[in-house]
């Protein structure tokens, strides 16, 4: 095992959380203003439609698949009945149609931003990096998903809970192929920059409306007058 080996799944991930929260805290601390999604849907709506709903739709769930798949021990799921071919045959088919709708989503997006003109125009260079990273990410992983066909279930899932509870064990990533490799680092990359993107809007989402109390309106002819 090298150093660079140890450097890219010890060091670097570790350095990838810590600026991932040292991050958010700095940029809600100096721009709370700054903190949405800086929505462009006033100056193009029906592209933005069609790769919004997908993306976020595919996003979202991969999260929840890869937390419920990656985070959680095999062992769990063999006293809950689910062995290990069923969690790799529930997960190549999860991850194939989240993955996919997200992947396409992304790629609408990016393909919006990039074509046109009164989008690209005001947007940023962070905003392009941020959609072309996704790209990268959403797009590595369906590969690996279409064509890597790897066991993940003794290697780079324990390496991550290794990560998690600060016994990282870099020995488990060295028989893991390139392409694998290469999702789970971009993806730590994408995490390291998110604070300082327009990714920081998930932790915005309006939770509170589901459980705030009812609002009663009155018509306006019932307002008593003496």
């Amino acid at each position: 095992m090298d150093l660079a080996h140890e450097l890219a799944f010890v060091v670097f991930p570790y350095l990838c959380l810590a600026v991932f929260v040292v991050g958010h805290a700095y940029r809600y601390m100096v721009d709370q203003y700054g903190w949405n999604a800086r929505s462009s849907e006033f100056l193009e709506k029906r592209t933005l439609l069609y790769g919004s709903i997908p993306f976020h739709f595919g996003i979202l769930l991969t999260l929840v698949g890869h937390a419920g798949g990656l985070l959680i021990p095999q062992t769990v799921y063999d006293i809950a009945g689910i062995r290990s071919e069923a969690h790799l045959l529930i997960a190549f088919w999860m991850g194939l149609l989240v993955g996919a709708a997200a992947f396409v989503g992304a790629l609408l997006l990016l393909w919006r931003r990039m074509s046109h003109s009164r989008v690209r125009a005001a947007g940023t260079m962070n905003d392009t990096f941020t959609l072309g990273s996704l790209v990268v990410v959403i797009g590595t992983g369906l590969y690996n998903v279409l064509f890597g066909h790897y066991d993940v279930l003794c290697t780079v899932a324990p390496w991550i809970r290794g990560i998690v509870t600060f016994t990282p064990d870099p020995g488990l990533m060295l028989p893991v192929p390139v392409s694998y490799k290469i999702h789970v680092l971009s993806a730590l990359v994408l995490l390291g920059f998110s604070p300082f993107s327009r990714l920081i809007h998930i932790w915005s989402a309006p939770l509170r409306y589901l459980f705030r109390k009812e609002l009663s309106f009155r018509r306006h002819g019932s307002i008593c007058r003496n």
